[in-house]
């Protein structure tokens, strides 16, 4: 039985059975899209496929440095940090070449959610209500996401020992799309190709971007729901290959103002649930735009600064969202212009999609999916026709109305004030949502950073 082809609990519990593996690996995804998770006992995890488990429900109360929330209600000390439900998606199941056991098997992983009520702050029960909200309208979601991440020949422990100053890249220069790069460094190259092939995270395409050690890779498109489990798996497994050969990537959003940051690009596209046709596709009309494309597009332009907080989830997101480096700083629209945040593709009955530019890598790809997607069925449902930006849309001036806020206290702020949000995400999410980004805009105030101190340590 091939592993990504398990579609139900039997076939998962025929899988782990027949294996030599004693334990199985699972993970969930927390609010900032760090896997979460734990290895179970054969026997234990059989039972929790058919039944269930539990698991600390702390998971949605700390923060990426497991530092306890202060400020949210779902969970805290107030409620003392019950055991969540939680289950096991047998369809996720896959092969992680990275961990073999004494018999030289691979080691099984499998993506779980929270459920109950847990599920109201759960990244991934949020994106699949929303795709459930596009399947009542009549429409299939389809999904692409492209990463960039800067890659270091350093540790977990010389980073730290150099506070993360005067860091080595992996390489030097810049050499955007460099064949030299990718064919010195082809083992690694290779490697991550092949684990990402085996994992069915297929890269559609791999090279290098503009920077130092900078990569920008493509994940194949597919259904949104597979798309964003895709992403959310790639990005760790890229660190833990990275960590194994003795270098580092990272998925900030910038992690130096020396350079450019770095984005998570999402491509959508909707299809008819009937016919299974592309319902953005319409030869016949203006850059073969059809309405629901227009509806859709124009509901991403109006909603987006108000759902900025999940699409710049970080105090570090919003360093890319400055003039004049290559980051839209309102919710423009053009057709296949890249200084827009919103990108319209022509192309085929296949092709035909929008994308998204505005994310940053450091964004947990299932909230951002879920604005995307979600943004966008408001604007069918309400029937909003965009308004569309031509030429270079950094030197043009927008109304307040679509300028962005420009720190995630201000995206969260946003968010809380959105009924759109509350009514594509539920108020649980959106307070939950909102008191996060609080939290970290509040944590990051506490310190003391490098600007500061070479601004006014003398001369003040």
């Amino acid at each position: 039985m091939q592993e990504r082809t398990l579609q139900t609990i039997d076939d998962a519990i025929a899988l782990v059975k027949q294996s030599s593996l004693s334990h199985i690996k699972l993970g969930l995804s927390d609010i900032d899209g760090v896997i979460r998770g734990k290895y179970m006992r054969k026997d234990k995890f059989i039972s929790a496929l058919q039944s269930g488990f539990a698991f600390c429900d702390v998971v949605m109360g700390w923060d990426s440095n497991d530092e306890l929330y202060d400020n949210t209600t779902f969970t805290g000390w107030h409620t003392a940090y019950p055991d969540a439900a939680a289950r096991i998606d047998p369809s996720t199941c896959r092969r992680l070449p990275l961990e073999r056991n004494a018999q030289g098997e691979d080691m099984l992983f499998f993506i779980a959610e929270l459920d109950g009520p847990a599920a109201q702050v759960c990244p991934r029960r949020l994106l699949h209500r929303v795709i459930q909200r596009a399947a009542d309208l009549g429409f299939d979601a389809h999904a692409a996401l492209e990463y960039e991440f800067f890659m270091f020949d350093e540790t977990p422990d010389s980073i730290r020992e150099k506070q993360y100053r005067n860091l080595k890249n992996w390489t030097p220069g810049n050499f955007g799309y460099s064949v030299l790069r990718s064919t010195v460094h082809a083992d690694f190259y290779e490697e991550l190709m092949d684990l990402c092939e085996r994992m069915d995270l297929p890269i559609e395409s791999l090279h290098t971007e503009t920077g130092p050690g900078v990569l920008e890779a493509a994940i194949a498109v597919d259904r949104i729901d597979h798309a964003a489990d895709k992403g959310f798996l790639f990005k760790t497994f890229t660190k833990a290959l990275a960590e194994q050969q003795g270098l580092m990537a990272t998925f900030m959003a910038k992690w130096s103002h020396h350079h450019s940051g770095q984005s998570g690009h999402i491509h959508l596209s909707l299809t008819d649930r009937k016919t299974g046709l592309n319902v953005f596709h319409d030869p016949k009309a203006e850059h073969h735009m059809s309405a629901l494309h227009r509806h859709f597009a124009a509901g991403q332009q109006r909603y987006m600064p108000e759902l900025m907080a999940m699409y710049a989830q970080t105090i570090n997101s919003y360093t890319r969202l400055v003039p004049g480096y290559w980051a839209p700083l309102e919710a423009s629209l053009g057709v296949e212009n890249r200084t827009t945040a919103l990108r319209v593709i022509p192309g085929g009955p296949k092709a035909q999609r929008i994308e998204v530019r505005i994310g940053s890598a450091d964004a947990n790809p299932y909230i951002a999916l879920a604005a995307a997607l979600g943004s966008g069925l408001l604007g069918i449902e309400q029937k909003l026709e965009p308004t569309f930006t031509f030429g270079n849309a950094y030197t043009q001036e927008f109304p307040e109305s679509i300028k962005f806020p420009q720190t995630l206290w201000e995206a969260a702020q946003r968010l809380r004030r959105s009924d759109a949000a509350r009514d594509l995400f539920g108020n649980v999410f959106v307070d939950h949502m909102a008191a996060t980004r609080e939290w970290e805009e509040r944590k990051f105030r506490e310190y003391v950073t490098d600007w500061e101190l070479q601004r006014y340590f003398e001369i003040i």
